[in-house]
């Protein structure tokens, strides 16, 4: 017998479109009203990027974090750029979360949930809307989904026909991750393989260590006859923050077993510090559709400001619905998150709480460099796990900015990255990133943390 066919509810739909009646913050100022329209409904007719019983299995594996059962690794480039989403780029990238996710595992006895901030994170909120260089101005670069980095007026003016690009690129780079993940590359017996292609060094040498434990354990579970058929694949989950309404919503989909609204661009969508406002369109969209949905959260952020998202995008307390990514800076950590945390520990909600070490840390440097302090970013780390074992809740996981590459964009870690180090391999168009190196440093402190819990 044929499934029922399910027609969505004009209410949902009339509901979904409900943000056109609120301010939209961060949108790009489109040149050409009728192009975009075209650009839309095009959208509208291609496949989704990903599938609403996916996006069913990572909320309950969400759920398992917020309760202490899992724990969240969430990481990948700043912006994604379409001349990098190449086989090799997109390898290194998966192949560091899987060696991070390995080091969690093994060290704190945990089920990892891997997520990338990856085929879809092209998009970027900007402090101002303009650039200007010299007596030149124009628009600012909000990520290759809008338009160019080169700072030309051809490059900078906004491009609808880009976002047919980001599809197209997030379509393909999805491939891969899926090629990989479940194809043998994944295979926990290849744990070794993983290192290939990075460079020696400390880092490296402690997972190589670590790699041989696990080898050891498998071999003796082997010779004990166990059946190692888990450990071939792996979920593996995307996600990027939800802010161009014009891919999000014609990329949302009615669920024909459900009648119910999925984003298919990606598993896990978050808003950002600058697109939280209640009374704006972000919010409104996100709390209509069934994806898990992350929020950011900085240092001037209220209690008040914590009930009320909790309301509104998670009114029946779903286990696994909504993630809060603090993002506070290593200096304010200690004294913001605690109200926060205790606020929610004492009402009748259950958030996954994750940490951004990342975005709070920001300094410029001498040379005109953005950058961040690795000292930060650990201390940031070390922060969250202390307030949350002070609170008796839960610290669910960490979201970072990182590359499987050896670029030298965060000052400091075992490889003593200086100021003057920076010049040889900057490579973010946007935000400085922690290279593999960094990145499997801070896996072991993670890793250090979560086994004190």
């Amino acid at each position: 017998m044929n499934d029922p066919v399910v027609i969505a509810d004009p209410k949902v739909i009339s509901g979904l479109d409900n943000y056109l009646n609120m301010p939209a913050a961060q949108q790009p100022s489109w040149p050409d009203a009728a192009a975009v329209k075209s650009v839309r409904e095009e959208l509208a007719t291609l496949p989704p990027l990903v599938f609403a019983g996916e996006v069913d299995i990572l909320r309950t594996r969400l759920a398992a974090a917020a309760s202490g059962k899992a724990f969240l690794l969430q990481g990948g480039d700043c912006a994604e750029t379409f001349a990098d989403a190449t086989a090799d780029r997109i390898r290194s990238r998966v192949k560091t979360l899987l060696q991070m996710a390995v080091v969690l595992t093994y060290g704190a006895s945990l089920p990892v949930i891997k997520m990338g901030r990856m085929a879809g994170q092209f998009a970027k909120p900007r402090s101002s809307d303009t650039e200007t260089r010299g007596d030149v101005t124009l628009p600012a670069y909000r990520g290759d989904i809008v338009n160019g980095y080169d700072f030309t007026e051809q490059a900078r003016t906004p491009d609808p026909k880009r976002l047919l690009k980001a599809y197209n690129t997030s379509a393909s780079t999805l491939n891969l991750i899926r090629a990989f993940t479940q194809g043998g590359f994944a295979d926990l017996r290849s744990v070794h393989e993983w290192n290939r292609g990075f460079a020696n060094n400390p880092a490296n040498e402690r997972y190589l260590s670590l790699a041989q434990e696990i080898d050891r354990a498998i071999k003796f579970m082997a010779a004990c006859g166990a059946d190692f058929n888990e450990l071939r694949t792996t979920e593996f989950y995307v996600s990027h923050e939800g802010l161009l309404m014009d891919y999000e919503r014609p990329l949302t989909r009615i669920d024909s077993r459900t009648g119910n609204p999925y984003i298919t661009s990606g598993h896990f969508i978050w808003v950002g510090e600058r697109t939280r406002q209640m009374d704006h369109a972000h919010i409104d969209y996100l709390s209509r559709v069934r994806n898990p949905i992350g929020v950011k959260l900085g240092p001037t952020t209220q209690v008040q400001d914590v009930i009320e998202l909790i309301e509104k995008l998670d009114p029946e307390r779903e286990p696994g619905r909504l993630t809060f990514i603090t993002r506070m800076g290593a200096g304010k950590i200690r004294n913001e998150l605690p109200k926060l945390v205790e606020a929610v520990r004492d009402s009748d909600a259950n958030p996954l709480w994750v940490t951004d070490p990342m975005h709070g840390n920001g300094i410029t440097t001498k040379n005109g460099y953005k950058s961040r302090r690795f000292d930060d970013v650990m201390d940031e780390v070390q922060g969250f796990f202390e307030v949350h074992r002070a609170a008796g809740t839960f610290p669910g996981g960490v979201h970072v900015e990182l590359t499987g590459d050896d670029v030298t964009e965060c000052l400091g870690g075992s490889e003593q990255i200086d100021e003057a180090s920076l010049e040889s391999r900057y490579e973010s168009l946007c935000d400085p990133r922690l290279n593999h190196m960094q990145s499997l440093e801070l896996a072991f402190l993670v890793a250090e943390q979560l086994a004190k819990r």
